[in-house]
């Protein structure tokens, strides 16, 4: 029998292909003319360690005025199994890719790309500040889980590496 993770987990991997391929246009940059010339290089992979890039997938009902300005982050769940945010805070994680599902499997309508390293802290100054963590909680409907919801326009400039997440306004009826 398969669980609602098990559910979610292999809807949001029919992404995976694309999030690869946006991933590669701002993690892999291209080589300097010395480079080339002198080392046989083409292409710069912009580390040569293991990078973490943690991936979270919206429906597309979410991608709208109203939601696309955020992020969520699940933050815990009745049992006490470790969340997103936990592991975040915990270290793990070089990048986070949040994206807004195209009812077409394997597109996506929006996405962010942020750096980790700068969400945490963040994250510790504003909890240092204000002996709260920053964000608003949430819970879902089901009592699964509880999320903490971000504005990308909190966070530092630099969180963002990249971002498309144009929104068409709805037409206005004559």
């Amino acid at each position: 029998m398969v669980n609602g993770w098990e559910n979610d987990k292999c809807w949001a991997d029919g992404y995976l292909d694309t999030v690869k391929c946006l991933l590669g246009r701002h993690l892999i940059g291209s080589a300097t003319k010395d480079d080339d010339q002198l080392r046989n290089t083409d292409l710069i992979v912009l580390k040569l360690e293991v990078i973490r890039v943690a991936v979270r997938i919206r429906k597309p009902q979410y991608f709208t005025p109203q939601f696309a300005p955020e992020f969520t982050i699940r933050a815990s769940r009745p049992g006490g199994t470790e969340t997103e945010l936990n592991k975040i805070i915990a270290g793990w994680g070089d990048y986070f890719f949040y994206g807004f599902a195209e009812e077409q499997p394997g597109r996506l309508l929006g996405w962010t790309l942020g750096d980790l390293k700068i969400f945490r802290a963040w994250f510790s100054c504003a909890l240092t500040a204000n002996g709260q963590p920053p964000g608003r909680a949430y819970s879902n409907t089901d009592r699964s889980s509880t999320f903490r919801v971000f504005r990308w326009a909190d966070l530092p400039a630099d969180f963002i590496i990249a971002q498309r997440l144009k929104i068409a306004e709805p037409a206005i009826p004559f």
